[in-house]
């Protein structure tokens, strides 16, 4: 739970706990199938740039991923992973699937949750708790990627969504309900 929504290397684990990698493989299978963590796995095309394997692990409560990491009073800058954490936890929730997806390549840039389903363009969701917060420069490298893939960012401080344009590049802003209702549309066609 400290680690949570950091990536997840097995191996990290297994040689403090004395135990094999494939055994905290299979604790972790079980956690997820508990429904005590998310599993977010990496979304790729199999490029060699990419990540293409190592999955992030997110507590699904957030009580308990403050309690382990010593957070005992809300601090600004916890704020953001706090927020991460509740925006999975309601697409998980509103959309009845696991099928959500996190990117990085190996230069570091990363979408913190990437949305897509067959033969659609994928949908790349920033987390911020404010509108302020966003940078665009892992939006652009997701976008030379993935060309017709979607930019929206979904912010605490969102009354109601707008678009707004970074250079060349569309992004909108988003709250969470607004959020789930373009997942749905996107989960029911």
């Amino acid at each position: 739970m400290a680690q949570s929504g950091g990536l997840f290397e097995a191996t990290r684990f297994a040689r403090p706990c004395e135990v094999s990698r494939t055994t905290i493989s299979n604790y972790l299978a079980v956690l997820e199938a508990t429904f005590l963590v998310h599993v977010v796995r990496p979304f790729n095309t199999r490029r060699q740039h990419e990540i293409i394997a190592a999955p992030k692990v997110f507590g699904f409560d957030t009580g308990f991923v403050c309690f382990q990491r010593g957070w005992h009073r809300l601090r600004a800058e916890d704020r953001g992973v706090l927020w991460e954490h509740l925006v999975l936890n309601e697409m998980h929730a509103h959309l009845q699937t696991r099928d959500v997806r996190y990117w990085r390549d190996k230069r570091g840039h990363e979408i913190d949750f990437v949305v897509a389903r067959r033969g659609r363009p994928p949908v790349a969701i920033e987390c911020k708790w404010s509108t302020t917060d966003f940078e665009a420069r892992n939006a652009r490298a997701f976008l030379a990627r993935y060309p017709r893939a979607t930019v929206v960012v979904v912010a605490h401080d969102v009354t109601r969504r707008f678009t707004r344009r970074d250079q060349d590049m569309p992004v909108t802003y988003l709250n969470v309900p607004e959020l789930l209702a373009m997942l749905s549309s996107i989960h029911s066609s």
